[in-house]
């Protein structure tokens, strides 16, 4: 075991606001170097909490004084059935090497396969805690990643190896699912892939009024990608109600692959970033002038959902404005009639409130039948917004209740959100947008008596749940 004696301090990559004192880190190699760990804790009455790239930002990966769990040398393929289009890999492999490996990979049929969907803005996630947090991408006609998951094999508080599929321990497959650690280590997963295409991005830019009977045309025509990012500056009429409509449609194989280079570098994502935070009308305007410029280009299926991620891109926007910060992302979802109105709506809190956005996106979500704790329980348009947030404690607070706003914009109109980022929703919002949540929790004392597995995330709900003096439903 790799294991150090400093009590580290742990953060989040994007958000920085989840500074965490950990009683160790141990990197596990294989599942029984997982067991091991966990008998350690035991050993030392510490609870365990798992992390991956540290991309999360709700505090589902860390645990004040807990013993934390590496996952990322566990990265290798274990298995990969070319005729049935299936890849098992070890929890900690992240998309990047999943996705080069396809490409590379002998082939018994003529058939090339790639995964389906990841989540965007950054490639370097694990499996593990994708499947963690029940993530989701750009497609049009797509559930949440547990439509993507075939099996998967989860180390439990005891040490005992489970497999678990839709067969084969249902419950815990479905728990696990979104479940965000707390019910044992992934130790693999088994995706089910899906031909390697090539595709063609169609851009326009487009009115918001416009925007739903524009993502039907294009899933009637098969279109299987899309989303719509949409201006950013308050001061502006185009605000939140004008954006760059990008979609993706399979074309022959036969295509050529655009080798222009049109695509943005590193570089040019930092420029952007920083305008956002200093001049939005401009940042939105560069924006939209690259992607129209990529009108028609040919990528394939699996490379176009990957995305470059400028780590530590705000130093630099931090020296600008004089003062330590970061964005914060939310995720909110409303019945699809409700998406304009809701628009709007958000449009005119963040004019009121000052809120300081920075960047955004509308795709579409189908609906979870499969996990315990669905976010995504019917049909919903999914609207992601990156706020600027000072790191002080009336900036923060800014935030949260910027989110809790929202939040409850969406349940006026019949909608949800995302409990993968910031844990800033009351308790009534949480029952009204994830009525399960009660049952969750009680699940997660019945399979882990000991609370072997726990994070910040996880204490701040049970705390929650305990304040307010209510009870877990009870279970059958």
């Amino acid at each position: 075991m790799n294991h150090s004696n400093d009590f580290p301090l742990v953060n989040d990559v994007h958000s920085g606001l989840n500074a965490t004192r950990v009683a160790d880190i141990i990197a596990p190699r294989n599942v029984a170097g997982i067991g091991a760990a966990i008998a350690h804790a035991a050993e030392h009455n510490l609870a365990v909490a798992i992390c991956g790239a540290r991309h999360a930002m709700g505090g589902q990966q860390f645990g004040e004084a807990a013993l934390l769990l590496d996952m990322r040398h566990m990265n290798r393929v274990l298995a990969f059935d070319d005729v049935n289009g299936l890849i098992e890999v070890e929890g900690g492999m992240q998309w990047p090497a999943l996705i080069d490996y396809l490409h590379a990979a002998p082939r018994s049929t003529a058939r090339r396969w790639s995964i389906r969907q990841k989540q965007t803005g950054a490639d370097a996630l694990t499996l593990g805690g994708c499947l963690s947090a029940n993530v989701h991408g750009r497609g049009l006609r797509m559930a949440p990643f547990i439509a993507d998951v075939e099996a998967f094999k989860l180390v439990d508080a005891q040490g005992t190896l489970h497999s678990c599929s839709r067969q084969r321990n249902p419950l815990l497959f479905n728990l696990a699912i979104g479940g965000y650690g707390l019910f044992g280590v992934i130790a693999s997963v088994t995706l089910r892939l899906a031909p390697l295409r090539k595709m063609r991005r169609d851009v326009s830019v487009i009115g918001l009024d416009d925007l739903p009977a524009a993502f039907q045309e294009r899933i009637d025509a098969g279109y299987v990608y899309g989303d719509f990012q949409f201006a950013i500056d308050p001061a502006s009429s185009d605000f939140l109600q004008r954006g760059v409509f990008s979609c993706y449609l399979p074309v022959d194989d036969a295509a050529p692959i655009d080798a222009s280079g049109k695509e943005l570098s590193e570089q040019d994502w930092r420029g952007l970033l920083e305008l956002a935070h200093t001049h939005k009308t401009d940042a939105f305007a560069q924006y939209a002038a690259h992607y129209l410029s990529t009108d028609g280009q040919v990528a394939w299926s699996d490379r176009l959902q990957q995305s470059i991620y400028p780590d530590g891109y705000h130093r630099a926007i931090d020296h600008k404005l004089g003062h330590c910060g970061s964005e914060m992302i939310g995720e909110l979802y409303v019945p699809r009639e409700r998406l304009c109105d809701f628009m709007r709506a958000a449009a005119a809190d963040f004019r009121q409130h000052g809120v300081d956005l920075i960047y955004g996106t509308i795709r579409l979500i189908e609906a979870d039948r499969e996990s315990f704790l669905p976010w995504a329980r019917q049909n919903y348009a999914c609207v992601i917004f990156n706020l600027h947030t000072a790191h002080t404690a009336h900036g923060i607070e800014a935030t949260n209740e910027a989110f809790r706003r929202l939040i409850d914009l969406a349940i006026a109109r019949g909608g949800s959100y995302y409990l993968t980022y910031a844990a800033a929703a009351s308790l009534h919002q949480v029952q009204a947008c994830h009525p399960a949540f009660g049952e969750f929790l009680e699940w997660k004392r019945r399979l882990d008596p000991q609370q072997r597995f726990q994070s910040n995330w996880y204490r701040h709900y049970r705390d929650l749940w305990a304040a307010a003096g209510e009870t877990p439903q009870a279970l059958a």
